[in-house]
């Protein structure tokens, strides 16, 4: 077994016109128990400096959303998917939606 370390393969980091901030990170690492799709990621959408949605698997953690104060287990499936929920939170915090 080769001793890989994380590799930052996406990140991207968008200012938006109200001031809020969206920021994408996907690492590729080895596969584990808590990554078997090898992915480390953190998307994270900002609003007045807090988080406000964000989907991570941080370690230990597994896969998880964030969605204002409180935590949610996330069922990933691939990053297109992880995307479009991550982009439908954002848009659903935009409109009010509890």
């Amino acid at each position: 077994m080769t001793n890989m370390r994380a590799r930052l393969i996406y990140h991207v980091k968008e200012y938006m016109a109200d001031g809020s901030i969206e920021e994408i990170k996907i690492w590729q690492v080895p596969p584990t128990g808590d990554k078997p799709y090898g992915l480390k990621y953190s998307f994270v959408y900002i609003v007045e400096g807090k988080r406000v949605v964000g989907y991570d698997n941080f370690e230990g953690k597994g896969d998880h959303r964030h969605y204002k104060d409180t935590e949610y287990p996330y069922a990933f499936e691939n990053l297109d998917k992880l995307w479009k929920d991550f982009k439908r939170d954002i848009q659903q915090y935009r409109e009010g939606a509890p």
